[in-house]
């Protein structure tokens, strides 16, 4: 029985450092963060509505979609009401085996001229990238075809809800920078707020502190893949470096992440934007993310498969330090979900180790003061963690979200565990020979229709 007693204290020592290393590095994120605001180098403007943006030359919007009826109508609806620019070009992609999608697209465009329903001639799914590569041959053609210059393409998901801001945004940006990304706010689904709810607080501190930290570097900028855009001839570049000369990788999970990273290599300009309107709302794209465990670990097993496992391979390293560093933490998803797996084990053999104990079956385990001294500082780390997650959230959801976000801090933890188990997984297979496969999520709700139902 004593045997059982020391394990837990020999493994948490290992356990609890790698623990301290990676706080540390928080800490130096949070430390560059704060940096920023005190001087004044991480501020939020405020959106100018009052010179709107003529544009002469065109801006395409790209959505690929594979079996997604239930929102696209309600995506393509919202854009094209709240985004009214004459010269604005939607092209929506979809496959020949899906007609209820491209039933639901020609529906809600309702024979508005700025709609393009481009038919994939392959059966889907493929993968998400290699409907974009769809969407861009669309594009030349009708570059050829009308004569039209595009200054950029902007990059969305079948399930968005785009911020009537966004459009004037990265017009004006992107004669001035390559590649553009905005913030993303996800929308808890309210019979769901356990699952899609932790969304909320990843990405309030993802964009609010850790892309405006790499920003700031000048670091490669990583997309979300929607609330981006790309200049044209950036993107043609791009398409120039590719053997089949498309500018996105069919084989890559993660197309967007290697598409920032891309224009980086070829000495491209990125600017991550934080804008707020007038009312304090910030300028960003809504979706309403995956509600079901399934779901949420079949989407983050693809998010680390992609840019853990496959960037590893496909883009390696870069010697300068900031860029070392942010590749470290793109990339850290399957070591963190081993690290807490090992957690959750050393927490059941501790509480069974102590239990043990108390009830006269063996010694209780002995901490060493160096254990003790890591105990306490990973203690301080966490609660500092808390802390942070909580304001983030505060400032976009209000408090009582603010207060969810610490709760729900075990449940991201386990789809952490779950995905990267499966992520690694799904690499081994590929390294068998089985070709990647856009393995989507399945979006029921939209935030434009939860709007209008009064949901929110």
């Amino acid at each position: 029985m004593a045997v059982v007693c020391a394990v837990p204290a020999r493994v948490a020592f290992i356990r609890w450092n790698f623990f301290l290393i990676g706080s540390l590095d928080e800490l130096v994120m949070d430390g560059a963060w704060l940096w920023l605001k005190l001087t004044g180098q991480a501020v939020t403007a405020t959106y100018d509505d009052t010179n709107p943006i003529v544009q002469s030359e065109c801006a395409a919007v790209f959505i690929p979609t594979w079996q997604e009826a239930s929102v696209i109508g309600s995506t393509v609806r919202h854009a094209l009401s709240v985004w009214p620019d004459a010269k604005l070009r939607v092209y929506v992609g979809c496959y020949c085996n899906d007609p209820d999608t491209i039933g639901a697209v020609i529906s809600a465009s309702s024979g508005d001229p700025r709609v393009r329903v481009v038919v994939h001639d392959r059966e889907g799914p493929t993968t998400k990238a290699d409907c974009l590569n769809r969407l861009y041959q669309a594009l030349i053609d009708d570059e050829k075809r009308h004569g039209i210059k595009t200054a950029q393409i902007i990059l969305h998901d079948a399930e968005d809800m785009v911020d009537p801001a966004a459009l004037p945004i990265i017009q004006n940006a992107i004669p001035h920078y390559d590649l553009v990304q905005l913030p993303v706010l996800p929308v808890k689904q309210p019979d769901y707020p356990w699952i899609s709810g932790h969304y909320q607080e990843e990405f309030a501190e993802a964009h609010g502190k850790a892309m405006v930290v790499r920003d700031a570097l000048g670091a490669a900028m990583p997309l979300a893949g929607v609330g981006c855009a790309i200049s044209r001839p950036m993107l043609g570049k791009l398409a120039a470096t590719k053997a089949d000369r498309m500018p996105f990788s069919a084989e890559c999970l993660t197309e967007d992440y290697e598409l920032g990273l891309g224009v980086a290599e070829l000495g491209g300009r990125s600017r991550f934007i934080r804008q707020r309107h007038r009312n304090g709302d910030l300028v960003a794209t809504r979706a309403c993310f995956p509600g079901r465990l399934e779901e949420s670990v079949r989407q983050k097993t693809r998010w680390i498969h992609g840019i853990a496992f496959q960037s590893w391979d496909r883009l390696g390293w870069k010697a300068q330090p900031s860029e070392i560093w942010m590749r470290l933490r793109d990339r850290r998803g399957p070591f963190t979900a081993l690290v807490l797996a090992i957690a959750y084990v050393l927490l059941v053999l501790s509480v069974l180790s102590w239990t043990l104990s108390a009830n006269g079956f063996g010694a209780p385990a002995s901490l060493t003061a160096a254990l003790k001294t890591i105990l306490f500082l990973n203690f301080l780390s966490f609660v500092w963690r808390a802390c942070m997650r909580f304001a983030f959230t505060t400032r976009e959801y209000g408090w009582r979200e603010g207060l969810w976000a610490v709760l729900r801090i075990p449940v991201a933890n386990i789809i952490a565990i779950m995905a990267g188990r499966r992520a690694l997984a799904a690499y081994l297979s590929t390294l068998k020979g089985k070709l990647p496969q856009w393995d989507k999520t399945d979006h029921l709700a939209h935030p434009a229709s939860m709007r209008a139902e009064g949901t929110r």
